[in-house]
């Protein structure tokens, strides 16, 4: 067994065996990080209603409780038809959405991170979110489907195209598992994602300026840049199934997940088939992907920043990772979609552009704080 499976083996040790591998400050016991569960689903019904509540026109929580009540319920509350409009058809499907998109792109964040042990590894590292611009820029522009592909249909045909790409070009780059070989298959996953990623990008860029007219051209970058506006209850119909599936997967996968953050050939050592696993977690979440990117376009930092932040909160193993990092994902879309909607009186910016804003300083301390740490 390697050094690495041996400190994994540690790590999973009950109490009173040696813990020494793992930095105590990171990892918080087991009767700790419990604690906050129970607080879970409080925080995300409150981001879910601050998210409704907040926006160009104030609505008060009592007004979108009734609003629930009605639609939900047999209740017959009377509520302003315009108010309800508002809770129901615009705000309340957009923060579930919203919500859904964060813990997706957060979860494909943990699971990447983990399977090919880089830090700088996101959700668009497959090419995934360059594959949706080209399939949404080929329908709205190009007319591709005639009239028969919607542009989230025809994001998540360039998604699954784009993904299908990046394995081929990997097996053919040499994937494969144990003596070093695994390794060898993580980076060439890295390298086939960047690859499609600049080839989907140069298509989308042709196509904008070869064939969109200004005002498509403009449509089209908005959306490229994350929006939510458009969104509706068929929307979310799609995203939750989606994202509770991603959730679903990664805690059934969470002990292997422990493992790969060692190595493949540790993990490999530990009796997991490295193979199987790694395939099935990464075309998981690139679906899940897909399915987010699709709908709502490219929305940066999600996948990259709460991973990093939640390991400083929770620690590395998974069993705690997964969960708070759905969590805080979807409560930091929420807010941010907030943001992108109060920020500039009378204009909705693209939630990419929040994000950005947010993300990237976030992700410098992250940075800074761990160089020190070391």
């Amino acid at each position: 067994m390697t050094d690495a499976a041996r400190s994994l083996a540690s790590t999973t040790a009950p109490s009173g065996h040696s813990n020494a591998a793992r930095p105590a400050r990171l990892v918080p016991s087991a009767r700790s990080a419990w604690h906050w569960s129970w607080l879970a689903p409080l925080l995300l019904f409150a981001a879910v209603m601050a998210g409704t509540a907040i926006g160009e026109t104030a609505i008060p929580l009592d007004t979108i409780l009734k609003v629930l009540a009605n639609h939900l319920g047999d209740a017959t509350f009377a509520v302003d038809r315009i108010d309800a409009g508002i809770v129901w058809e615009y705000r309340l499907s957009r923060a579930i959405l919203a919500a859904c998109c964060g813990t997706g792109l957060a979860l494909a964040g943990v699971v990447l991170q983990a399977l090919l042990r880089n830090p700088l590894a996101d959700p668009f590292l497959m090419g995934i979110s360059a594959g949706a611009s080209t399939g949404a820029v080929s329908v709205a522009i190009l007319g591709i489907g005639a009239g028969t592909l919607t542009l989230s249909l025809g994001a998540f045909a360039g998604a699954g195209l784009a993904f299908g790409l990046v394995v081929v070009l990997a097996h053919t780059a040499g994937s494969g598992t144990g003596g070093g070989r695994a390794t060898q298959a993580a980076g060439a996953i890295i390298l086939a994602g960047i690859a499609g990623s600049q080839l989907f990008n140069a298509l989308t860029a042709l196509i904008i300026a070869k064939s969109a007219s200004a005002e498509q051209a403009r449509g089209i970058m908005f959306w490229l840049m994350g929006n939510l506006s458009g969104v509706r209850w068929d929307d979310v119909a799609l995203a939750l199934p989606a994202a509770l599936a991603g959730l679903a997967i990664c805690l059934w996968y969470r002990r292997a997940l422990d493992a790969f953050t060692f190595g493949a050939d540790s993990a490999a050592s530990l009796g997991i088939p490295v193979r199987r696993v790694r395939g099935v977690l990464i075309a998981a979440m690139a679906l899940v992907t897909a399915a987010m990117v699709s709908m709502v376009g490219a929305i940066g930092f999600v996948g990259l920043v709460i991973p990093h932040a939640m390991r400083f909160l929770v620690g590395s193993r998974h069993t705690r990772l997964v969960p708070a990092s759905a969590l805080a994902g979807a409560i930091f879309l929420i807010g941010a979609d907030v943001l992108s909607r109060i920020l500039v009186a009378g204009q909705v910016l693209p939630i990419g552009v929040v994000t950005a804003l947010i993300g990237a300083p976030a992700f410098a301390l992250i940075l800074i704080r761990g160089a020190r740490t070391r």
